[in-house]
This record gives C-alpha cells, structure tokens and sequence, in this order.
C-alpha cells in the first residue's frame, strides 16, 4: 500500500521543480482557447473589441486581444498590455512572459482553459510601454464587461499597472503582493508580473514570493 507521505513528498519536489525551472530556458507549446458560443455575450463583447477605435492605440496595432480562457472561471489573471507576441496573434500572454504565466498556472493543477486571461487595454502600446492612464480610462469598460459576465472568485493583477489601478494606491507592488485586498464582488491577489521573473532570472527570492502568493490563491479556491 502507498504511503500517502510519499505522494506529497512527490508533489513538493514537483513543485520545488518548477521553481528550479523558472530561470531556464523553456517552451511551452500553445493551447488552443475554447471559442465562446456565437450568440454568447463574451463572443459579443470580443467582436465589440475587435472593431474597437476608441483610443490612438488602435491605429499602431495589429489586432486587438480581447482575453481568452473560461467564461465561467473562478480564477482571473489580469496583465498590463499585448505584447508584439500578442499583437502578431491576438491572444493574451503567449510570448516568453505568457509561458512563464502557463508554466505557472500549469503548477497551481490549472489548464489555461480552466482561468481567464485578459489585461487592462486589449491594444498593444507601441515598444511595449506601459499604458497611459487615459488608454486605460478608455478601455476600463471592456474589463468590468468582462469581470461582470464572468465574475470570478479571485483576480490576480501582475505587476504594478493593474493592481495600482484596482486597488487605486501609487504604492509598489513590491509592498502590496503576498496579501489579498477583498472586494464585495472579488477578492485581488497582487504579484509580479511573469516579465519581472524573466528579467531578474537569477532571483530565486522573487520566484519563491510568486509561489508563496499563487499557494494563497489555491487555498482560496478550495474552500
């Protein structure tokens, strides 16, 4: 008979595994997202974003990326922009920082199909710069249509852009992860954003905080 010690000594190294892992090298083959329903009000709001030329970022872009995932996810990941990546194919996070954002999501015992996945302005800014406060001003209502119809249990904001914007403070993400600000419709769980990983790879501290963070929403998600 196996000893049930066993089976969680094994998922700890999986996990420290990962973890050994974010540094390197790594490629994750793209998942196909479930594609909402014709008459469905996610499909209806995407084609809106499709065709959207409500702000000057619409005439640098090559397409929107509206979001993808589960239309009923319990879980939300939400990023700053599109990147090149995400502009060449109008999907969210599926560059070098998107596969880092999959790996991890893959490591909670989560599919990409399983959450959502969206940012706060659905157009690429040009060099991949933060968005403006007005881009964000233009398109927050895409974001709240999106939140409203899915209305998940938890939102992750990466990086600094979308959690001061949700939780309206200046401060640094560095002060504001690891802990969750409740909402009535939502709880947020702040944590860096998968590029910050990759541009300070040798950090293992930072990998461990993202870790420590996702573990927090995990056990949300149980009870």
């Amino acid at each position: 008979m196996n000893d049930p010690r066993e089976n969680n000594h094994l998922d700890i190294r999986e996990h420290l595994k990962f973890f050994s892992e974010l540094a390197a090298e790594f490629f994750v083959q793209g998942e196909e997202a479930p594609a909402p329903t014709e008459n469905s009000p996610l499909k209806a709001l995407e084609e809106r974003v499709l065709g959207c030329l409500k702000c000057p970022l619409a005439k640098t872009r090559i397409q929107a990326v509206p979001g993808e995932g589960n239309a009923a996810a319990a879980l939300m990941f939400v990023g700053e922009g599109p990147g090149h990546d995400e502009d060449v194919q109008g999907r969210p996070f599926v560059g070098r920082a998107g596969q880092l954002l999959t790996k991890i999501i893959n490591a909670m015992g989560f599919q990409r199909t399983d959450v959502y996945i969206t940012n706060m302005v659905k157009c690429r800014p040009p060099n991949n710069r933060n968005p403006n406060s007005q881009e964000i001003e233009i398109c927050q209502d895409y974001l709240f249509e999106q939140i409203e119809m899915i209305q998940p249990r938890v939102i992750v904001t990466l990086g600094n852009v979308p959690t001061q914007y949700f939780l309206k403070t200046r401060s640094g993400i560095t002060s504001l992860r690891g802990k969750f600000h409740d909402f009535p419709q939502y709880r947020i769980m702040p944590t860096f954003h998968p590029s910050y990983l990759i541009r300070n790879e040798g950090n293992r501290e930072l990998r461990r905080q993202v870790w420590d963070d996702m573990q927090q929403v995990m056990s949300d998600l149980k009870e």
